[in-house]
């Protein structure tokens, strides 16, 4: 497909299907796929990987398009994800655009910042769950003070996990001392495990004034999707830099001459993350021998993602009764790297934002192998939280340069 077209908004023709898209063709792997959303007929052609990002919705226009979108469903409570098809937790396609709703309307929500934000928090009252789930996201990276109180009833009183969940995350994000009482309250006596969680994590960021960073904003403002799903095995992996914890620059291009292992994880309430860094920490003279640089990703701001590493709170586990943090602090020997608004996993494919977890949205389990001349050698996306190599499934195919790997249960 060598040109593609791209649909602008008449508001006198009649809607074909109103979305956070304009026609156009996005490359995955070595497909082009289609995705048509807003009607009109103005037309512009360009080249596949050189589109130019449509201009963002208002937030009404973005609230009509989360809403009317196709969601995979979820859950009773909304704490995981079921695929439409399969009925299993997870998302098997992975041509599936609901990461890329969720993605995107959230930087158009911020870009109504400050001149519509009163606008932008009428999504808390909306009658659609991921609305609501989303403009909370949107408030609490955007730091906005005003729409505190309303986070604070979606906390005290929204039916679903999923946005009780994302009302504490923004209430942390946002160092909100006036909810400290109502999320000490729904940490202890909140029917959801997850949302007593993400309470738990909420007053430590409070506590330690560590909420949402200019950087997170400025990220997820210049999401751009002509940047997306870059990733072609056999080509060069697409460049990037991200810091790690301690706010240290880590360069992809850097690391030529060496095996590159890119892990993109979930989050630090998942058990399967946990075990996949127990692996690496014993397996680091393995890689060392193969001469393999392992970099993991997380798709959050700095807090959280220190949190993975045992660098903040030591935060109560379901899965586990003993902490991680001692052994975290004395055994990571890797970059664990902070990809805010999940930039870098939209370029290498990994659908951030792609399904919820434990009443959070997050990216898919990937693996990206790149060879020491930069060239991607394996690119695996998970159909749900389990599906990808182990730590030892990875050494052995680079040891024999064999990337053939798929995953038994895989949806």
């Amino acid at each position: 497909m060598e040109y593609c077209e791209r649909l602008t908004w008449e508001p006198e023709k009649p809607a074909i299907r109103r979305s956070l898209f304009v026609i156009r063709y996005v490359r995955k792997g070595n497909t082009m796929r289609s995705l048509l959303a807003i009607t009109g007929l103005v037309v512009l052609t360009c080249s596949p990987l050189q589109m130019h990002a449509a201009e963002p919705l208002n937030a009404d226009q973005t609230f009509q398009a989360i809403a009317s979108h196709p969601f995979h469903p979820l859950n009773e409570d909304g704490s995981f994800t079921n695929d439409r098809g399969s009925g299993k937790h997870g998302v098997a396609n992975l041509d599936d655009e609901d990461w890329k709703v969720r993605l995107l309307a959230i930087r158009d929500l911020l870009l109504a910042f400050p001149d519509h934000s009163q606008q932008v928090r009428g999504g808390l009252k909306h009658d659609n769950v991921h609305v609501r789930q989303i403009t909370a996201a949107a408030l609490g990276i955007g730091r906005d003070e005003e729409s505190i109180p309303a986070l604070t009833q979606l906390l005290e009183s929204d039916p679903s996990a999923l946005v009780r969940s994302q009302a504490a995350m923004s209430l942390g994000q946002l160092e909100s001392n006036e909810s400290v009482n109502l999320l000490t309250k729904r940490f202890e006596s909140d029917p959801s495990r997850d949302v007593r969680h993400q309470c738990e994590l909420a007053l430590d960021q409070i506590a330690k004034k560590a909420g949402a960073t200019q950087d997170q904003l400025k990220a997820f403002k210049n999401l751009d999707e002509g940047q997306f799903e870059r990733v072609v095995v056999g080509e060069t992996a697409p460049a990037f830099s991200l810091k790690d914890t301690e706010e240290q620059s880590w360069a992809l291009n850097a690391q030529r001459g060496k095996w590159v292992v890119l892990i993109w994880i979930f989050a630090d309430w998942c058990p399967v993350c946990h075990s996949e860094f127990n692996d690496l920490i014993k397996l680091q003279s393995e890689f060392a021998e193969l001469d393999a640089v392992v970099a993991t990703i997380e798709c959050h701001d700095r807090y959280r993602c220190r949190l993975m590493v045992g660098r903040e709170t030591d935060a109560l586990y379901w899965f586990s009764k003993n902490s991680f943090q001692k052994r975290y602090q004395d055994g990571i020997w890797w970059p664990h790297l902070s990809d805010l608004a999940g930039r870098v996993g939209a370029t290498y494919g990994v659908d951030p934002m792609a399904f919820a977890v434990h009443a959070e949205y997050v990216n898919r389990p990937s693996t990206i192998i790149i060879d020491p001349e930069g060239i991607v050698r394996f690119a695996y996306f998970g159909t749900y939280w389990g599906d990808r190599p182990t730590m030892n499934q990875t050494l052995e195919m680079i040891r024999n340069e064999k990337f053939d790997f798929v995953h038994p249960n895989r949806r």
